[in-house]
């Protein structure tokens, strides 16, 4: 993971590894038209803002997923019925034809 800093020993690696974690930070979230300067705070507050979008559109993403899978499953028994109520009403006919032919015969 790049946001794993190895040991750090003097304050400035430590002040350049923040550094490194703060471009790539402004490289992952969408900063908007007056990106040219900006604070870290302002740049931790865009990015929590961005997450919590990014964790919305997931959990409706998750929800239409779910209502699509539960109405697919709906769909499947619709058309597993229809298949068996086809069945039956072929073989209805079929019998009903073979009766004509019978009739017609006698």
């Amino acid at each position: 993971m790049w946001l794993l800093a190895p040991i750090l020993t003097t304050p400035w690696q430590l002040r350049a590894h923040l550094r490194l974690c703060l471009e790539r930070l402004k490289s992952i979230v969408p900063l908007g038209p007056d990106s040219n300067r900006h604070t870290t705070l302002s740049l931790l507050m865009r990015a929590k803002e961005h997450i919590k979008r990014l964790e919305e559109g997931e959990r409706k993403a998750q929800h239409t997923l779910d209502h699509l899978q539960r109405e697919q499953r709906h769909l499947r028994r619709r058309l597993e019925q229809l298949g068996v109520e086809r069945t039956r009403m072929d073989s209805m006919g079929s019998t009903i034809s073979s009766d004509k032919s019978d009739s017609d015969q006698g």
